[in-house]
């Protein structure tokens, strides 16, 4: 597995990276780091600011949403880390009895508005576990390739070993990368999927940006997230399941109440199903449309680039 580090970029082994550049390629035994600013002319061959120290500089003391709480921009990407590293074990479990099961569902409908060919070329961001990549790896057949990529190496661990055992080899590989600065080519995907995720970036219009960037003319972007319930009954009812049941299952599943009141929190302080859209129109995509779920408690956004 090979993946970009940057200043800010959680590493394979759960420390952080070194501010230098650094191509990271993770083998069964280690991880092997080659400082790209030691070879002439990196730049020409990764254009694009992946390592966005400028960026993280410039936004220095800008603040931003941690759940309710606010914290400075370049501190979020390691606090939702942390939230990550700490649930991975128990995600699977706790998408069943948090959800009772519906997520399958919500997924299921995902997938079949992905409209995936045999030997298609697809991204699977903020994959954790897999359930998207696993049905993808089955769509695309021996001659395409499904890329289950997360920034969280413990999600991606779990991931691996899940669809490792499920048989699910050839057709998958496995990069941990950060949304806001993918690191792949221009136009090399034909569809490009982030389930549960997006919340979690911190800067989500350069995430969409970096998606337009490498998803192929004709390709699709599918945003599967939390959304704004429709109706107000279902939206009082939601509300106090969020902050007063999840928490506890949390604690009593997973021994951490405190993640799940992050996840309730930054359902919350995501856009809405009309604000991502026009975020995703900003970002360039066309025909993008949204269909909510379970009165909107989830919706999924699609959009394509022409």
């Amino acid at each position: 597995m090979w993946f970009f580090g940057s200043q800010n970029l959680v590493g394979a082994t759960g420390g952080i990276a070194e501010s230098q550049p650094v191509l990271c390629i993770k083998t069964n035994a280690s991880v092997v780091s080659l400082r790209l600013s030691r070879y002439t002319g990196w730049q020409q061959h990764f254009p694009i600011n992946l390592f966005m120290d400028k960026r993280l500089q410039d936004n220095s003391e800008k603040i931003t949403h941690f759940g309710f709480e606010e914290v400075k921009w370049a501190d979020k990407q390691q606090r939702v880390a942390e939230v990550f590293h700490s649930v991975a074990a128990k995600y699977d479990i706790m998408n069943d009895l948090m959800s009772f099961g519906i997520h399958r569902l919500w997924k299921k409908i995902t997938i079949q508005k992905a409209g995936v060919k045999p030997g298609q070329k697809i991204l699977d961001l903020a994959g954790g576990t897999g359930d998207l990549a696993y049905q993808f790896t089955q769509k695309v057949g021996e001659q395409g390739t499904v890329i289950l990529s997360d920034i969280n190496a413990s999600m991606l661990d779990v991931g691996r070993e899940k669809l490792t055992n499920r048989g699910c080899i050839g057709n998958i590989e496995y990069v941990q990368a950060n949304a806001e600065c993918l690191p792949f080519a221009e136009n090399t995907f034909d569809c490009i999927t982030i389930s549960f995720g997006l919340r979690n970036v911190t800067d989500k219009d350069v995430a969409l940006a970096s998606m337009y960037r490498v998803l192929k003319p004709g390709g699709r972007l599918l945003v599967l997230e939390f959304s704004k319930p429709i109706m107000p009954l279902l939206s009082e009812i939601y509300d106090q399941y969020s902050f007063k049941i999840l928490p506890f299952m949390g604690q009593l599943i997973a021994q951490d109440a405190d993640s799940y009141r992050y996840l309730a929190e930054s359902i919350r302080k995501h856009p809405d199903q009309e604000i991502l859209k026009q975020m995703m129109l900003r970002a360039g995509f066309d025909k993008v449309e949204y269909q909510n779920m379970t009165g909107g408690v989830v919706a999924l956004h699609m959009g394509v680039k022409y």
